[in-house]
């Protein structure tokens, strides 16, 4: 059984247990949090929302708070003695996928 949950315009695949890193949710760690389902998939079929599925939400389990790798950004413009680089961290939260439907 897989679910397409959605949370602030992203879509993430997942199944019971798994861990998934989506933006900084404001949710304190162990606390549980709920998103609508999109594509609901198990051994009866596959039901698929407009947008989403009726009565169906995935709840997740806050595990951490955490940043992500160091993105950098350079800008160079020849001749003119340009250079910039800056870097850039999101800040990301880990949950866990506690039950589909």
């Amino acid at each position: 059984m897989y679910a397409v949950i959605q949370d602030r315009g992203h879509q993430y695949r997942a199944t019971k247990g798994d861990r998934l890193t989506i933006d900084r949710s404001e949710a304190e760690v162990g606390a549980t949090v709920e998103m609508p389902i999109l594509l609901l998939a198990n051994e009866a079929g596959v039901k698929v929302g407009a947008p989403f599925v009726a009565g169906a939400k995935a709840v997740l389990k806050v595990v951490e708070h955490k940043r992500g790798e160091k993105i950098t950004i350079g800008k160079f413009k020849r001749r003119k003695h340009n250079l910039r680089r800056h870097g850039f961290r999101s800040e990301q939260t880990v949950v866990e996928v506690v039950s589909l439907g």
